[in-house]
């Protein structure tokens, strides 16, 4: 993709998620957006937002999509090194996606209280017994997340 940061910082690369969050609000999907950044730290590997309905497929979510994009890019089925930034807490599936794909990192705006894999139900990204820990960090760009998810949810009320 050679996509560049607008400053290379974990607020940049999350603003890149937040457009993605924006785009599936507009299509009508859960506005989560994610972004896989290369082991640079400098390049944009892969950006997805969730596309669920619009593919009728339950695991179309950020993450894995983004995550589809970026081995394909690399050409390898492993991320090691890349940082995964996501608007929202990565559910079990998305958070075990990214455990398989070894990525180093995860950066993530909001917990997900009722899905969320990495603090909130469960400590999927950094599992003692799991063969690979992930680094998180959690509430960058927390509150433009919220914000959009709870203008998404009280339109569906």
């Amino acid at each position: 993709m050679n996509e560049q940061s607008p400053d290379g910082r974990d607020e940049g690369w999350m603003s890149v998620a937040l457009e993605e969050a924006r785009k599936a609000f507009d299509e009508d999907e859960v506005p989560i957006g994610a972004v896989i950044v290369a082991p640079s730290g400098s390049e944009v590997l892969a950006r997805a937002h969730n596309r669920v309905r619009q593919l009728g497929d339950p695991t179309a979510h950020a993450e894995v999509l983004a995550v589809r994009q970026a081995v394909a890019e690399v050409g390898y089925l492993r991320l090691e090194g890349c940082q995964v930034y996501s608007t929202c807490e990565p559910c079990f599936m998305c958070a075990g996606a990214l455990v398989h794909a070894r990525v180093q990192r995860v950066v993530f705006g909001v917990r997900d209280p009722k899905f969320g894999g990495a603090v909130s139900l469960g400590n999927v990204l950094d599992h003692p017994g799991a063969n690979h820990r992930i680094e998180f960090t959690e509430g960058v760009l927390a509150s433009e997340s919220r914000q959009l998810l709870q203008r998404f949810f009280r339109n569906k009320r």
